[in-house]
């Protein structure tokens, strides 16, 4: 009998092991796309932002301060993005130290390489450089995003397993890195070449629509807990620039850069001053300067305080690329008025002018700040907004 109950015991023991496997499995798979797709891209965006943002800043400021040193370190800065990105998602994942420094490597990689097109057609599969054919277009962030999480999570799987793990993880990480690499960048290469040439064209032919569409998207993108800045970092890259170019559609390119980036300042700027009587000037800052993401808690307990800005970002876009013609490419694109990046991009890609100068003023700061305090006091009128609703957790 007491070996009986024993042996129920134990199958009992083992079933309930077997039902918390399972279970963790199960929270584990739930937990891959905010792994990767939040948390991951998170990263990406820190990594840019440490790397080729603060070296166009520094290349900007340059073209201002005739101090020499400021342009070495925006070069150097730019050429360590893909390291960048590489150490920031390995970091995230939570690599190991040896996984992690490996990643440099594989996101210095991935970020170059990618092939060669020409009308459409793939010419040269996974390099580095052109081949006096057609156009490079390399993967960029997209590329390093998709190779450095393979090579990292595969790294992971070796690490501190062997005794001589100095040799096996970085070996291991590295060719894992440069295999999705090979496979993935070209592809991703592929995607971003053909949306480029739609955003670019469509942009050309449809400013009105397209104005509105890439505002709003870009902008609610940036409120979201993704990156916009990766996002058109990958979209608006130099290689993409080169391709309208040649298609003649340079013009609505730079164009849409620049409606990306009014559509990011009507969220971050249009939260900071219709949440000021709540969050006062710590909000203003905070939401202003840093990213209107703080509020997503609050726009899923009520998702109509996302109005006002959004409706801001949708008047705002077309005047960008109707009337002001407002241009920028790259990461700064989607990065809004943190930092003042955004308006630092415009400024890099345009002529001056006072017209660029009342259009960046206009549609960066003034228009997303009266517009969506209208809106926001027209809502908060008919009570569909409450005082509180965008209250920041202190």
């Amino acid at each position: 009998m007491a070996k009986g109950k024993y042996s129920q015991r134990r199958k009992d023991e083992q079933a309930e092991l077997k039902r918390q496997k399972k279970v963790a499995v199960k929270n584990k798979l739930k937990g891959l796309p905010r792994r990767y797709f939040i948390d991951a891209m998170g990263a990406m965006a820190l990594g840019l932002f440490a790397s080729l943002l603060i070296g166009t800043i520094f290349d900007t400021l340059g073209n201002y301060i005739p101090w020499l040193f400021l342009k070495t370190i925006a070069s150097y800065a730019k050429q360590a993005t893909g390291m960048a990105i590489g150490v920031a998602i390995a970091h995230k994942l939570g690599a190991h130290p040896l996984v992690m420094f490996s990643c440099a490597g594989v996101g210095a990689l991935s970020n170059a390489m990618g092939a060669v097109i020409d009308g459409g057609k793939i010419l040269a599969w996974a390099v580095t450089a052109g081949t006096g054919e057609g156009v490079f277009y390399s993967a960029g962030p997209a590329g390093a995003f998709f190779a450095v999480i393979i090579a990292a999570e595969i790294g992971m799987l070796v690490s501190k397993k062997t005794p001589v793990d100095i040799l096996v993880t970085p070996v291991v990480t590295l060719l894992v890195g440069f295999g999705a690499a090979w496979v993935f960048c070209p592809a991703v290469s592929y995607i971003m070449y053909y949306l480029g040439i739609f955003i670019a064209t469509a942009t050309t032919f449809q400013p009105l629509i397209m104005g509105i569409v890439v505002s709003v998207v870009v902008g609610i993108i940036l409120t979201l807990p993704i990156s916009s800045a990766a996002i058109c970092a990958m979209i608006f890259s130099s290689s993409a620039y080169e391709v309208a170019c040649i298609n003649g559609t340079e013009e609505g390119f730079l164009l849409a850069g620049g409606a990306a980036v009014v559509g990011c300042c009507a969220q971050m700027v249009g939260f900071a001053v219709s949440s000021f009587r709540e969050n006062k000037w710590g909000g203003l800052v905070s939401q202003g300067l840093g990213t209107s993401m703080l509020q997503m808690g609050n726009i899923c307990r009520r998702p109509q305080i996302w109005i006002p800005p959004t409706l801001a970002a949708a008047i705002i876009g077309p005047l960008s690329t109707m009337v002001f013609k407002l241009e920028c490419m790259g990461v700064a694109a989607g990065m809004g008025t943190c930092g003042m990046v955004g308006p630092i991009g415009v400024i890099s890609a345009m002529e001056h002018s006072p017209m660029m100068w009342a259009g960046l003023v206009l549609c960066c700061l003034v228009l997303p700040a009266v517009l969506s305090l209208l809106f926001s006091e027209i809502m908060r009128k008919l009570e569909w907004i409450k005082y509180g609703d965008m209250k920041l957790d202190d």
